[in-house]
């Protein structure tokens, strides 16, 4: 039986890839969380909202959080100036042009609309969900990535998914502990080991996977953390009960870059 703090929600899609988005986990992972009781639900790093927006089940708290400017401004706007933003949108087309001009842009110097949808925009058409070191990508046997037509429908969604959702912009330490808390669920989703940079230079360290699962240990709070499956991270979260889960692995539309891989699930608590 569900906990009575649950109600359901309308699972919604992301409005665009990224890496490590967990799109192929996304199903099992959500299966747990809608299982576990509690009172409230945070995740530390959202990203595009892959697990986030894909639950079906949602408490009457919810807070995201994401270290990154473009992300947490993207919520933000579609939050809170969802008809603008539509209006921006509207008559862009998928170009290579288009995408090299406003990569070129300094995000911090645009107004909050302006950069968010330049990150969306760079966001859809990036090779991979890529976010450092992004290229055009285009595929000759499908539509392009940027339509406005699918894209509207999409992020009507997420605004309506958005009311009531607390959005922070905190390094991850600083985000669990001013919300740990009995009762309160953390999905945790931090670069996957060895690729800690992919972010941008300072966004996430090595020794921040030691201080993440001391942190996540002393908490009061419940916990699911999903990371790639490597003998350092086995070693730095063997405290808490680990799931490895087999999933498939691709960059782009190739299938010739795909692969069968092992993730680990990780948890204080045991998961349903």
């Amino acid at each position: 039986m569900k906990s009575l703090t649950l109600s359901s929600v309308r699972p919604v899609s992301p409005a665009a890839g990224y890496q490590g988005g967990k799109r192929n986990l996304a199903r099992r992972i959500c299966a747990m969380i809608d299982q576990t009781p509690h009172e409230s639900y945070a995740e530390p790093f959202v990203g595009m909202g892959g697990i986030f927006l894909r639950r079906s089940m949602r408490p009457r708290a919810e807070i995201i959080n994401d270290i990154s400017g473009d992300v947490a401004t993207f919520f933000r706007v579609v939050q809170e100036h969802y008809p603008y933003f539509i209006d921006m949108m509207r008559f862009r087309v998928a170009s290579r042009a288009e995408f090299e001009r406003l990569l070129a842009l300094p995000p911090d110097r645009l107004t909050d609309l302006q950069r968010a949808a330049r990150f969306l925009y760079v966001q859809r058409l990036a090779f991979g969900g890529k976010v450092k070191g992004r290229g055009f990508g285009v595929d000759p046997r499908a539509p392009a990535r940027f339509n406005v037509a699918k894209l509207e429908p999409m992020l009507a969604d997420i605004h309506d998914r958005l009311a009531g959702v607390v959005i922070e912009q905190l390094p991850f330490d600083r985000f669990l502990e001013r919300y740990d808390r009995p009762g309160m669920l953390f999905y945790v989703d931090p670069p996957y080991y060895g690729c800690e940079t992919d972010y941008g230079a300072d966004v996430f360290h090595r020794a921040d996977f030691d201080r993440l699962a001391a942190q996540l240990a002393a908490g009061r709070a419940k916990f699911i953390l999903s990371i790639n499956d490597h003998p350092a991270i086995r070693e730095r979260f063997g405290r808490f009960q680990i799931r490895p889960v087999e999933t498939t692995w691709a960059i782009g539309t190739s299938e010739t870059r795909a692969g069968k891989v092992t993730e680990l699930i990780v948890s204080n608590f045991p998961l349903p």
